[in-house]
């Protein structure tokens, strides 16, 4: 649909039906000091084929994974797609802006929804899941907030070793609730922090930034034993190998899903996943789809819980979330449904034997890994020696998008490296991040 402005025709014609001469009593209730007072300082305009001339020529500016060869993790991942997946989301069908939560939206809509919500809930090992959210450190957040409504308490423990993004929107909600928020990073801290405040909830992440898995058992155990609840940030790939949160005895599990069919698209739009435990349900936050029949016996799908304020008493409401991210779960929905659970355990085990390679490699040229005796998947952290800005700067000069700088997200990480291993990394451009490693290291 092309954009058509108003003429000025038009914008008499509005103007006369308001019973005003000009524009100017619309802005009356802004203050002088906040207008601009004359038009704005724009280039003059371009034609339909200059414009598309000139955004080319801007988008061009931008380098992406298929141009680079990518190691950078930390929550989004340049992971295989089927054409499939891209062909089935875009048909008429689905392909809508418009947000499904009416209880009459279509059946085919709802079908889908559902299951992704039963794909989400066996991945993670838990009840039930809902239809998604707007990213991974949002449902963290969310998962905060449920914590602190389901056990009236007013402080939430966070590993230090969770995504920084997760950590921050925890903190933003937690600050407008009054809640306190306390930072820990081994499970000693967490012991003693439960020991010495009512906790809500911990949250840990699995694997975490450095890559390790272990502490999870242990810190569920903990927050259980003092009353918390233990909700658990999670890479959807990974799960299809380890152990699912809820067999450890998470009561939520939460994540960012673009690993899940979803390009990466600059930084999104992405969407989350939010599972409970049967206990927590009706705290979820969002919509739920469930399963039903008609009143002649045939299978039919319908919105089944929305704790949202704009449906049930504010008080009673559990979030304010008022919508989710149905293309993107559609996308995942399929992806998922084209790999199976074997294809996915596929994508985690090459990604993983190539990551492994790629460590060992490394550590054969003098790279240190941090924690070497911990087992990884296919995202590590080795010590630099010197500036991991000029090492990706290297890197990036030589056709490579390189690892995740930690040090950005918390100077105690100042020089740690986050590389992350996918599926589509093929053993010739690892040797050659070796290589270009090694050359780098001997400057």
């Amino acid at each position: 649909m092309r954009y058509i402005p108003h003429t000025d025709d038009d914008k008499q014609a509005m103007l006369k039906a308001l019973g005003y001469t000009s524009i100017d009593p619309l802005f009356e209730d802004i203050p002088e000091a906040a207008r601009l007072g004359r038009l704005l300082d724009l280039p003059p305009a371009l034609s339909e084929l200059e414009l598309q001339q000139h955004m080319a020529q801007l988008a061009a500016e931008n380098r992406n994974v298929q141009q680079l060869t990518s190691f950078l993790g930390a929550g989004f991942y340049d992971r295989f797609i089927p054409a499939a997946v891209g062909q089935l989301a875009e048909r008429g069908e689905f392909l809508t802006a418009y947000t499904p939560y009416q209880p009459e939206l279509s059946q085919g809509t709802l079908a889908a929804i559902f299951e992704f919500q039963t794909m989400i809930a066996g991945l993670c090992g838990m009840y039930a899941a809902q239809a998604s959210m707007y990213d991974g450190a949002s449902a963290v957040g969310e998962a905060a907030l449920l914590a602190l409504a389901q056990t009236g308490r007013e402080h939430l423990v966070v590993s230090r070793y969770v995504h920084a993004d997760s950590l921050a929107v925890v903190r933003t909600y937690a600050h407008a609730r009054g809640a306190k928020v306390m930072v820990v990073d081994s499970l000693d801290a967490l012991e003693k922090t439960l020991a010495a405040y009512p906790v809500a909830g911990v949250i840990w992440q699995y694997p975490d930034i450095l890559g390790h898995f272990r502490s999870l058992p242990d810190a569920i155990s903990l927050a259980h034993q003092y009353g918390a609840l233990a909700i658990v940030s999670s890479d959807p790939v990974a799960l299809a190998l380890l152990k699912p949160p809820g067999e450890w005895g998470a009561d939520v599990v939460v994540g960012e899903g673009q690993p899940l069919g979803n390009h990466l698209n600059y930084g999104g739009p992405t969407f989350g996943f939010f599972t409970v435990t049967e206990k927590l349900v009706r705290r979820m936050p969002g919509r739920l789809v469930g399963q039903t029949v008609d009143h002649h016996g045939n299978r039919g799908f319908v919105l089944t819980l929305q704790a949202r304020e704009q449906h049930i008493r504010r008080e009673k409401a559990t979030s304010n979330i008022c919508s989710n991210h149905s293309l993107n779960a559609l996308q995942a929905t399929i992806y998922m449904a084209l790999l199976g659970p074997d294809g996915l355990k596929q994508v985690a085990e090459l990604s993983m034997h190539k990551a492994h390679y790629l460590a060992q490699n490394l550590e054969r040229i003098g790279m240190v890994r941090i924690n070497p005796d911990e087992p990884f998947l296919y995202e590590f952290v080795v010590k630099v020696p010197g500036s991991v800005s000029s090492l990706n700067q290297h890197l990036l000069s030589n056709g490579i998008l390189g690892g995740f700088d930690l040090g950005q997200w918390d100077p105690a990480f100042e020089g740690l490296w986050q590389i992350a291993v996918t599926e589509k990394r093929t053993q010739q451009e690892l040797d050659a991040l070796v290589e270009e490693v090694k050359r780098w290291m001997s400057r």
